[in-house]
């Protein structure tokens, strides 16, 4: 490597709620965390306009100054916040190693891994336009916006039934786009969503183009037998074909579920390997909200507090 190892009692990846609540408590508890930001300083909040349902904003705060005030709180109490991206660990032994930017080598005491996850999007153009413009990746979060208006869901699996249930009891309206003629999701929910009077299965079509002015006023959909193109009339389009977690460099080296999301032990955020914790969507698929995330980011810090006393 080339620049000497730094030794630190707690390290923190990532820079969403999760990592910086985690950095809180940490350097509240005389830990002096190192915190790096990872690809995507301040997590998938800064690609969030509004943020209305997170306590203490109650006039609603837009996503980046909600994580700057995170960072700034992280910082007061002493976390040595850095920009730089974890690409390579050992966790055979403590102390663990970590890789930053493939050059600089760390060792820490104790490991907090709030890396997160990234939504999978369609790879249209006009999809990044509008994203936080009409286009989002998370009903739960910004279906409220849409209250009485016809909005758009694409995908076919549990997450788009979910995100279509949920839309319906906001919406006027949802179209369900889904590019085969049945759907992957369980049972359950291809039942929840057919009863459902104001959600319309689009069945064998995909998305094509997001078309608006400033903000969506409408989708192009292709048929995917014919190629004929029609057009649904919406405020709202939201992409839910799932997530992919930020767990990469950990594969191999931590118990993780088929999609790769890190597993931690019931009621805690303990991963497989003593001292190496997990918080935040990089191991909760269920939930992904950012109080959630801050929640599991509080127990990853205090977690790490407890395994360094008891050693």
């Amino acid at each position: 490597m080339s620049e000497e190892n730094e030794k630190t009692k707690c390290l923190i990846l990532g820079s969403g709620p999760a990592g910086y609540t985690a950095a809180i408590y940490a350097a509240r508890a005389d830990l002096h965390p190192v915190l790096y930001q990872g690809l995507q300083p301040g997590g998938q909040l800064t690609i969030t306009t509004d943020v209305e349902n997170y306590p203490g904003y109650p006039e609603g705060v837009k996503g980046p100054d909600m994580m700057t005030d995170f960072q700034k709180q992280a910082e007061r109490f002493g976390t040595d916040v850095r920009f730089g991206l974890a690409t390579s660990v050992d966790l055979s032994k403590r102390p663990f190693r970590v890789v930053i930017d493939d050059k600089k080598e760390l060792l820490a005491e104790t490991l907090i891994i709030a890396t997160g996850a990234t939504a999978k999007w369609l790879g249209l153009e006009s999809e990044q336009k509008f994203n936080g413009f009409g286009v989002s990746a998370c009903a739960t979060c910004d279906g409220f916006f849409y209250r009485g208006q016809d909005v758009a869901v694409v995908g076919g699996g549990d997450t788009a039934c979910e995100e279509a249930s949920y839309l319906s009891k906001l919406c006027r309206k949802v179209y369900l786009i889904h590019r085969r003629d049945e759907l992957r999701a369980s049972k359950a929910m291809q039942h929840r969503v057919e009863k459902s009077e104001n959600i319309e299965i689009i069945w064998n079509h995909v998305p094509k183009e997001i078309v608006g002015d400033k903000t969506v006023n409408g989708v192009l959909i292709e048929n995917v037998n014919t190629g004929e193109i029609s057009r649904l009339d919406v405020e709202g389009f939201f992409v839910a074909i799932g997530h992919k977690p930020n767990s990469d460099i950990f594969r191999g080296k931590l118990e993780m579920n088929d999609n790769g999301y890190i597993i931690t032990r019931p009621g805690s955020v303990r991963t497989s390997i003593p001292g190496v914790f997990a918080a935040g969507d990089v191991q909760d698929h269920i939930y992904r909200q950012a109080v959630t995330a801050a929640g599991t980011g509080c127990m990853a810090a205090i977690e790490a507090e407890r395994f360094l006393s008891d050693q």
